[in-house]
C-alpha cells in the first residue's frame, strides 16, 4: 500500500517536472519569439516596414491566413490599414466605432469571434473591397507605453481548429512587444511627413510667388490649396474695393470666367468681414451654408475650410475656401497649412494685382492715345522720340520706322527748329510751355497747331523726358476764318465747338434777354462823344461778362441796348436758368459798379432787363456783303416789351409766364401782373425778379412779398380800397417799390371809378 503510494508520488513528481520543463521551453521560446520580434522591428526603418513585419509575424505564429493592423487616426476618427502591392500601396479605412476592430478599439477589451458573419459587428465592408472570406477573427488593441490604445491587431481565419485563450495572450504578448516600434516609426513617419510638407511648401510657395499674371496666379493657387489639404476643389476670392465684391476667376475650357458675390454674402464673406476661419464638417447641418450653388451645379459639398487673405499690413484682401476633404472634414492642422500658404501668397497676389492694373492703365492709356485726334509724342531723357500716336503720324504725314527712335534735333530740323528751343526751355525750367496758332512745316505744306509741351517726371520728380501734343487747327481755322467775316467770333466758336456745319436757318426754343439803360439820351449829352463810347465800353465789358459766363450768345449792341440768346446756337436743358442767373448776375455787377462811381462823383446807372421763351429762327440774317447770325420771331418782340415795361412797374427785372414756368431754381419773385402788349391780343402774366436784392437794397423783402401777394388778391377780387391799404402796407416796408406805388395809384383810380362786370384784370400797355 505504501509502495503503491510511493510509486504516485514519483510520478507525479515527474510530471510535475516534465510540465516545469514544457512551461519552461514555452517560456524560453515566447522570450525567443519576442526577442526575434525586438531585433525584427529593430531592423525596421518606416512604419510601413513595421506594419508589415507585425502582420506577416501575426499570421506565422498563430497559423492564421492573415493578419491585419489598424492604426488609428486621431484626425480624422478612422482606424486605417495598408496594404502594399508591390509599389503601390493604398488605405482601408473605417470609423473607429465600426466593425470588430472598432469594438475592440474603444472598449479596450481583445476578442475571439469563431463565426466572424455570425457576429453583428462585424462589417462587411472589407471583404468586399478586398475580396477576402474572413471566417473568425482574433483582435486586441494596441496600446501605447502609456496605457493609451492606439490601434488593433487581428489575425483572420485559424487555419487548423480555433482560436484559444493561448493564441490571444500569445497576440497580446506580440503586440506589446511590437507596440513602441510602431510607436516610434509613427513618430519617425510623422516628422518626415512634416518635413516633406515644408518643403514642398517652400517649393510651391517659391514657384506661386514667381508667377506675376492674376489670371494664372488665381489658378495655381488654388490648384495648390486643393493638392495640399487633399480635397476635391478650392476657390480663391479678391476683394473688389470699387464695388465691394468678391470676384475669383474660373477656367472653363479655353476660355475664363469671373464669379462675384457681395462681399458680405455667403460663409466667404463671413470670413471676409470678420476676418476670422470658418471650418464646417458637415456642410448641411450648418446655417451658414448656401445650397442653391450645389443646387444649380449638381456639386455636393461636404466639408467646407475657408480662411480670410490677409497682407502684411494686416488688412483682409480677400478669402480661400477650400471644398470636400478627402478621407474626412478639415482638421485644425489643415486650417494653420492653410493660413501659413495664404499669408506667404498674400504678397504675390497684390504684386498680380497691381501688375493688373498697371497693365489695364497702360492698355486704357494706348487706346485713349490712339483714340485721340490730337498727336501726342513722348521723347526719352536723350532727347530720342520714344512714341508717337496715330494721330501724330497723320499730322506729321510718317510712318512709325520714320520718327520713333530718331533724334529730335534731327527731326525738328530747318523750319521747325523753333520746336527745338521750346523744348530746351522745357527741360530747364521744368515748366509747361504752350504755342497757340503755330506754324509746322510738314512735307512741302505749313501745318497751322496749337503745340503743348509737357515736362515727364517720376514719382521722384526725376526728369524722364517730355511730352509734346499737336493739335491740328488747320480746317479749324480756315472755318473760323470764312465764318468769321458775316458772323460774331464767339457764335463761330460755339458752332464750331458742337460740330454744326450748316449755318441756314432754323426754329428752336430760346430765351430772349434785353436790357437797356434808363436816361440813355441825358447820360449821351452829358458826357460827349468820346466819354459816352468810354462809358458804354465799360459798361457792355460788365454785362457781356455775365451773359458769356452763363453761357450766353450775345447777340447785338442796339445803341445801349444788349440782345442775348441762351439756347442759340446750342441748346442746353436749363437755358432759362442761365438767363435768369445772368439777368441777375447783371443787375449785382451794377451795384457794384455805381458803387464805384459813387466814389468818383459820377452819377448811377440804372437798367431794365427783360427775359421772355418762346419759339425762335436763329440764322444768318442780312444780304451778301453784309450777314449777321440773330433771331427773329415774337418771342424776341415781347422780351423787347418787357424790358420797356421794367420803367412802367418801377422794375428791374421782368419775365413772362413762359419763362417763370421753366425754371429750375428757385428764386425770389411775385407775380405782377397780366398784360397785353403793343400789337397783341393775348395777355401774358408777368412776374418781377427780385433776387438781385440784398437787405440794403430792400430791407425785409420776404415780409414784402408776403403782403404784396395778399394785396393782389384782393386787387383781382375787385376790393380795391382794401388792396390799396395793403399796397400801402408794402410802401412803408419800402418806401422805393416802384410796383406798389403804381398799383396804390390804379387802385385809387378804379375805386372812384369801377370797371364793368367783365373787367379781367388784365392791362394793356400802349407803348413799345
Amino acid at each position: 500500500m505504501e509502495g503503491g503510494n510511493a510509486i504516485r508520488r514519483v510520478a507525479q513528481r515527474k510530471a510535475q517536472g516534465a510540465g516545469r520543463q514544457r512551461s519552461e521551453r514555452r517560456r524560453l521560446k515566447m522570450l525567443e519569439l519576442l526577442l526575434g520580434i525586438s531585433r525584427r522591428m529593430a531592423s525596421y526603418r518606416s512604419l510601413d516596414e513595421v506594419l508589415h513585419g507585425l502582420i506577416e509575424i501575426t499570421a506565422a505564429e498563430l497559423a492564421a491566413e492573415r493578419g491585419s493592423l489598424f492604426l488609428n487616426d486621431p484626425a480624422t476618427g478612422e482606424l486605417y490599414s495598408r496594404v502594399a502591392k508591390g509599389k503601390l500601396r493604398r488605405e482601408l479605412r473605417l470609423l473607429s466605432t465600426t466593425g470588430i476592430a472598432g469594438h475592440v478599439f474603444t472598449t479596450g477589451e481583445p476578442l475571439i469571434v469563431h463565426d466572424a458573419y455570425g457576429d453583428a459587428r462585424f462589417n462587411r465592408t472589407i471583404d468586399e473591397q478586398t475580396g477576402f472570406a474572413t471566417r473568425s477573427i482574433l483582435a486586441v488593441p494596441v496600446r501605447s507605453v502609456t496605457g493609451e490604445v492606439i490601434g488593433v491587431v487581428e489575425a483572420l481565419n485559424k487555419k487548423k481548429g480555433r482560436f484559444t485563450r493561448r493564441d490571444l495572450e500569445l497576440l497580446e504578448a506580440m503586440t506589446a512587444q511590437g507596440a513602441l516600434a510602431l510607436q516610434g516609426a509613427q513618430v519617425i513617419e510623422r516628422m518626415q511627413q512634416i518635413r516633406t510638407q515644408e518643403r514642398e511648401f517652400v517649393e510651391v510657395v517659391s514657384e506661386v510667388t514667381a508667377d506675376i499674371k492674376l489670371g494664372s496666379l488665381l489658378q495655381r493657387v488654388m490648384g495648390e490649396a486643393t493638392r495640399m489639404l487633399n480635397a476635391e476643389r478650392s476657390t480663391l476670392f479678391l476683394n473688389d474695393e470699387k464695388t465691394h465684391e468678391l470676384w475669383s476667376e474660373v477656367s472653363q475650357g479655353l476660355e475664363a470666367m469671373q464669379i462675384r458675390l457681395p462681399n458680405s454674402a455667403g460663409i466667404a464673406g463671413a470670413v471676409f468681414t470678420s476676418g476670422k476661419s470658418i471650418n464646417i464638417p458637415y456642410a448641411y447641418a450648418d446655417l451658414r451654408f448656401n445650397p442653391s450653388f450645389d443646387q444649380r451645379t449638381g456639386y455636393f459639398t461636404r466639408s467646407v475650410l475657408c480662411v480670410p487673405i490677409v497682407n502684411k499690413q494686416g488688412k483682409t484682401i480677400g478669402a480661400t475656401q477650400v471644398l470636400n476633404k478627402h478621407g474626412g472634414p478639415f482638421t485644425e492642422e489643415d486650417e494653420s497649412r492653410l493660413r501659413a500658404f495664404t499669408a506667404q501668397i498674400s504678397i504675390a497676389l497684390e504684386n498680380a494685382k497691381l501688375f493688373a492694373d498697371v497693365q489695364n492703365m497702360k492698355n486704357y492709356s494706348e487706346s485713349m492715345l490712339e483714340s485721340m485726334s490730337n498727336g501726342v509724342i513722348t521723347l526719352d531723357d536723350a532727347g530720342r522720340i520714344a512714341t508717337c500716336n496715330a494721330a501724330g503720324l497723320r499730322i506729321l504725314q510718317v510712318r512709325v520706322d520714320d520718327i520713333v527712335g530718331c533724334a529730335t534735333a534731327e527731326f525738328f530740323a530747318g523750319d521747325n527748329a523753333w520746336v527745338l528751343e521750346k523744348l530746351r526751355r522745357v527741360a530747364e525750367t521744368g515748366e509747361m510751355d504752350v504755342s497757340v496758332d503755330a506754324a509746322l512745316s510738314v512735307r512741302t505744306e505749313r501745318t497751322s497747331i496749337n503745340l503743348t509741351l509737357l515736362p515727364l517726371l517720376s514719382a521722384e520728380s526725376k526728369r524722364l523726358g517730355s511730352m509734346m501734343l499737336i493739335e491740328d487747327i488747320s480746317n479749324e481755322k480756315r472755318l473760323k476764318s470764312t465764318m468769321a467775316r458775316y458772323m460774331d467770333p464767339g457764335i463761330a466758336e460755339q458752332l464750331l465747338a458742337s460740330g454744326a456745319e450748316a449755318l441756314g436757318g432754323q426754329a428752336q426754343t430760346a430765351t430772349v434777354l434785353f436790357s437797356d439803360i434808363r436816361n440813355f439820351t441825358t447820360f449821351s449829352e452829358q458826357l460827349g462823344p468820346q466819354a459816352t463810347v468810354a462809358f458804354l465800353n465799360e459798361y457792355f465789358e460788365l454785362m457781356v461778362e455775365c451773359i458769356q459766363r452763363e453761357g450766353g450768345m450775345l447777340d447785338k449792341f442796339i445803341g445801349d441796348a444788349i440782345m442775348a440768346g441762351f439756347g442759340v446756337p446750342v441748346p442746353r436743358d436749363d437755358d432759362v436758368d442761365r438767363a435768369l442767373r445772368a439777368a441777375i448776375e447783371m443787375m449785382r455787377a451794377l451795384r457794384v459798379w455805381n458803387e464805384r462811381r459813387a466814389n468818383e462823383a459820377k452819377p448811377p446807372v440804372d437798367i431794365g432787363i427783360g427775359l421772355n421763351t418762346d419759339q425762335v429762327v436763329s440764322g444768318n440774317i442780312g444780304s451778301k456783303k453784309r450777314m449777321d447770325y440773330t433771331m427773329i420771331g415774337d418771342g424776341v418782340n415781347l422780351a423787347s416789351r418787357l424790358e420797356s415795361a421794367c420803367k412802367q412797374y418801377g422794375a428791374h427785372i421782368l419775365v413772362s409766364e413762359f419763362t417763370y414756368e421753366r425754371l429750375r431754381g428757385t428764386y425770389r419773385a411775385r407775380k405782377l401782373d397780366r398784360i397785353v402788349v403793343k400789337g397783341k391780343t393775348q395777355p401774358v402774366a408777368i412776374y418781377e425778379i427780385m433776387e438781385y436784392h440784398s437787405d440794403a437794397s430792400y430791407p425785409n423783402l420776404s415780409d414784402a412779398l408776403g403782403v404784396f401777394r395778399d394785396a393782389m388778391k384782393k386787387y383781382r377780387q375787385r376790393e380795391f380800397a382794401l388792396a390799396a391799404t395793403l399796397f400801402g402796407k408794402v410802401l412803408a416796408i419800402n418806401p422805393r417799390d416802384g410796383a406798389a406805388a403804381l398799383y396804390v395809384e390804379r387802385c385809387e383810380r378804379l375805386a372812384a371809378n369801377p370797371p364793368p362786370a367783365d373787367w379781367d384784370g388784365v392791362w394793356r400797355l400802349e407803348s413799345k
